[in-house]
């Protein structure tokens, strides 16, 4: 059923990852949908890990209410108060209530917000076994996956009946839906469990979905400026850019809320807008976030208006990316500058070391793609290698114990990532990694390519007093 219909009353939505980037985008839009008289749909949060205490007892602690304080290119904040999620589950390391809301008929729909890494899938979107906690599910010892959590949901909601349930990834993952489905179904085969993995066949539907808004960590004075404007001493805000967009494949098999009518874009193909964001968006924010930490930045906003690393960014869009995705119902190169206009934004004050983290998933997802395709067709990519090359100096800094923050990666072996920057041939030994590129490994045209943006990263160096 691929309409907007809601049955009965009191439809859930069970949403997994209950972080800032949920909060500032899809319980915002089902918000706004609620706002405008449509009451039927809302919201029922959890985690599945114990890494959000603080904000989540804020957040049951105000029944689910928070306040977002959104902010335009030029400076203007404005406040609403969320009311769309009507209950926060606290952690429970058996995960009791959250299985049963799964379970729960009513629930016709689970979304959830993982990294790109926490898919742990291979480059054939197979189950990445090397990985301790995937295994642990696999074997039955814990729920610390997302493919361990929706094993256990949706064997009990068999048990209750078996109603039909949209799975709805709401991340960066690309062809996130077909993917992930590709993973949950390998993780039962795994397990064996035929009669599930059936189940999930015939009663389960996986849209792809494109999220786009700029979510930064909200620093404490967020806090003092909606208490300032609103009168609320909340002890959950969110903030984000005024940017918002949400693209949805049209795929539901138990109904869903009437979004298109608060903005979401529901199409039968999110594959342009995807490309789009991930190549454009996605890969040249990673960029700017590596090019600011190496010349001393802290904000991804003073990396763009640094006149080099934003010329970087554009010559990738313009040179090698808008030329692979090119035609497209999409304006490439305005949207180009208006992610670049977002970018510059200095009232969000988003941290590179935030924008930096999991380049070992993000660089085989974000940005391989373009280099693959313009390899295939013979051309240049000396655009999109000076992303890489920047990632490479990023990472000898790291290994050197030189970045000033801590860096995160859980798609990162640590030890083959020393090993690259140990290597005689650095660069060399990086182009060869398979994790990062995949076929491409090896290439000697790809070893070429970022060897000759190596010399180019360093040149930018110098000239920055690095």
């Amino acid at each position: 059923m691929n309409t907007a219909s809601s049955p009965a009353n009191g439809n859930t939505i069970l949403h997994i990852g209950l972080g800032s980037f949920h909060r500032a985008h899809q319980s915002v839009y089902l918000h706004h949908l609620r706002e405008s008289g449509d009451c039927s749909w809302s919201i029922v949060g959890a985690n599945i890990r114990n890494d959000m205490a603080d904000t989540m007892s804020a957040l049951i602690a105000q029944n689910g209410e928070y306040t977002i304080e959104t902010v335009s290119p030029t400076s203007e904040r404005r406040y609403e108060r969320i009311r769309s999620i009507r209950e926060v589950i606290p952690f429970d390391i058996r995960l009791a209530r959250l299985i049963d809301v799964g379970a729960n008929p009513a629930t016709r729909i689970i979304s959830f917000t993982v990294t790109e890494a926490g898919y742990y899938l291979d480059t054939k979107n197979k189950l990445d076994l090397s990985y301790a906690d995937l295994r642990a599910d696999l074997e039955g010892q814990a729920c610390g996956t997302i493919y361990g959590v929706l094993n256990t949901i949706l064997r009990e909601r068999v048990k209750r009946g078996g109603a039909p349930v949209t799975l709805l990834n709401c991340d960066n993952l690309r062809s996130n839906g077909t993917r992930f489905r590709s993973g949950l179904l390998d993780f039962l085969d795994r397990r064996g469990d035929t009669v599930l993995r059936d189940w999930v066949g015939s009663n389960t539907s996986s849209p792809n979905a494109m999220v786009d808004r700029i979510t930064p960590r909200p620093p404490p004075e967020v806090r003092e400026r909606v208490k300032a404007a609103t009168g609320w001493d909340d002890d959950a805000p969110v903030m984000a850019e005024s940017f918002i967009q949400w693209v949805i494949e049209e795929n539901f098999c138990n109904g869903r809320p009437a979004w298109e009518n608060v903005g979401v874009q529901m199409v039968a193909s999110v594959a342009p807008y995807e490309e789009a964001k991930i190549r454009i968006l996605n890969a040249s924010h990673s960029c700017i976030a590596w090019a600011g930490t190496l010349v001393g930045c802290q904000f991804i906003h003073e990396g763009t208006r640094d006149a080099v690393i934003r010329q970087f960014a554009r010559d990738y869009v313009t040179d090698d990316v808008i030329p692979c995705l090119t035609p497209s119902p999409i304006d490439l190169a305005n949207y180009r500058d208006v992610v670049l206009e977002r970018f510059g934004n200095p009232a969000i004050c988003d941290t590179n070391q935030r924008v930096a983290m999991d380049a070992y998933s993000k660089i085989p997802g974000f940005i391989a793609p373009t280099i693959r395709e313009r390899l295939a067709n013979n051309q240049s990519i000396a655009g999109v290698a000076m992303l890489p090359a920047l990632f490479l100096a990023f990472l000898q800094r790291w290994h050197r114990g030189t970045i000033p923050y801590a860096y995160q990666d859980q798609g990162m072996d640590a030890a083959a990532a020393h090993g690259i920057c140990n290597a005689a041939d650095p660069v060399a030994a990086f182009c060869s990694d398979r994790v990062l590129w995949g076929p491409q490994a090896g290439d000697q045209r790809l070893i070429a390519a970022i060897r000759e943006a190596t010399a180019r990263v360093i040149i930018f160096l110098k000239e920055h007093g690095q």
